[in-house]
């Protein structure tokens, strides 16, 4: 151990994430000034840092902070609401009768809470650092400052865009890429180690060709990558066929969206062409397989993406906030898809814990996602007591099958305790909940 201590996390199950020891028995991770100084043994770590405050694991599971590489945090406010036309019977439908609806009421008020109950949700299931991905066009101005002030007051790592598009007009996609722009610019001057910017992208197919060359102008001042939704339904591709004599993926790499610093979200209908230029181009794709069922929209390529050398990370696209259940979800869709109760084994957990820690770390200043000296510290304790060994091995059989984000009992990022024993320490939950719940019934009433 490198740095005095000011926080040890142990007696508990440590799971790394590294590649040398994945699993350290009765282990201890030390925390100094929000990185981790070093693991080991509980015993050694207490006895080489006396007097550091020790935070006592009672034999839970040690392991890194959940990510989540594509969400919506804004949706919060769609739980349990009624549609005001008939049920969309299509992806299209579900845009026009809900999503365009929905955020077209927001107000920079609706985007704070909504942004509250969603980051509250994450921190409960042990998520700790998110790429969301924001639209409120009539309030767009201001609107990514008020979800950052929502993430710095819960404490959660964030990395946010704006989504612009041409579907409310060309006022709206100005105000749309200026948004973009000044946040940019905002975390370029921030000391705020945990806040993060992406320029945002709605689709290709509400996107021209100008917009998206204004956009690509502003994000190459800040070297930024985009956050896009990809080839999400067939309708998108077959709009870019027409409209403009290619694919979504083939556009893309025409006008410089793609590149390593791009977050493709869904890529469900992407071909062989389409894959090698996500390849070639280093782009990072994100799956987000409930929210792809739930919207019928198809079963997206990713064990032939991962195959081919595509970095495949892993989102829920605002449909939950549990990473554990989006894992398996991703598992068992692929096993579903194809028919082999072999499919779909390795690669979800590669997508939530090793492809999404190197998205992450691409926006960071250290290591994200794994235990190891140098990373952020973003840590949790999953309640989780085996009835069969555990070891290496058969590591992600017990994750799959055993885990769930209300097994979460204490999430700490950046070296701070932000729930312990399932309370947050920062925020009145109840005060929270009960704000968001009198912002959303005058949401609902204006939807």
């Amino acid at each position: 151990m490198e740095k005095s201590a000011d926080l040890l996390v142990g007696n508990g199950r440590v799971i790394t994430h590294a590649d040398r020891q994945p699993i350290l028995e009765d282990g201890c991770v030390a925390i100094c000034d929000g990185v981790i100084a070093g693991i080991g043994p509980t015993a050694e770590m207490r006895a080489a840092s006396p007097g550091v405050r020790f935070l006592d694991a009672q034999g839970r599971v040690i392991m890194p902070g959940l990510i989540n590489t594509h969400t919506h945090l804004y949706s919060a406010f769609a739980r349990g609401m009624a549609l005001k036309d008939a049920a969309p019977g299509n992806f299209t439908q579900i845009l026009e009768r809900l999503w365009w609806r929905l955020d077209k009421v927001l107000t920079l008020d609706d985007v704070y809470w909504s942004a509250m109950v969603g980051i509250v949700d994450c921190i409960r299931n042990g998520v700790t650092t998110i790429f969301d991905h924001h639209s409120s066009p009539g309030a767009v101005t201001g609107s990514l400052f008020r979800i950052a002030e929502a993430a710095r007051r819960t404490g959660i790592r964030a990395c946010l865009c704006y989504e612009v598009s041409d579907r409310d007009g060309a006022e709206v996609a100005t105000k749309g890429i200026e948004e973009n722009r000044v946040f940019l610019q905002h975390c370029r001057q921030s000391a705020d180690g945990r806040l993060r910017g992406l320029f945002g992208l709605h689709a290709s197919f509400t996107l021209s060709d100008k917009t998206l060359s204004n956009c690509r102008q502003v994000a190459a001042d800040f070297d930024a990558g985009f956050h896009v939704h990809t080839a999400e339904a067939l309708s998108d591709v077959v709009q870019c066929l027409r409209e403009h004599g290619m694919r979504v993926v083939e556009r893309w790499s025409q006008l410089g969206i793609l590149g390593s610093r791009t977050l493709a979200a869904h890529c469900v209908h992407v071909d062989e062409r389409e894959i090698d230029l996500l390849r070639e181009s280093k782009t990072n794709v994100v799956h987000n397989p409930e929210s792809n069922m739930n919207n019928a929209v198809g079963c997206a390529p990713v064990l032939e993406m991962m195959r081919c050398g595509v970095r495949v990370g892993l989102g829920t696209d605002g449909y939950t906030a549990d990473m554990f259940e989006s894992m398996k979800a991703a598992s068992l869709l692929q096993k579903h898809h194809s028919g082999d109760p072999r499919a779909g084994w390795a690669e979800p957990p590669a997508m939530l814990f090793r492809e999404n820690c190197v998205i992450a770390t691409e926006s960071f200043d250290h290591p994200v996602g794994k235990l190891v000296p140098g990373a952020h510290a973003d840590i949790v304790l999953v309640d989780y007591d085996p009835s069969t060994p555990f070891d290496a091995a058969n590591l992600n059989g017990h994750i799959l099958f055993g885990f769930t984000g209300g097994a979460v009992a204490t999430t700490i990022i950046a070296g701070e305790i932000v729930m312990e024993d399932r309370k947050l320490l920062a925020i009145d939950e109840r005060e929270v909940m009960a704000e968001a719940r009198a912002s959303a019934a005058e949401l609902w009433r204006r939807f």
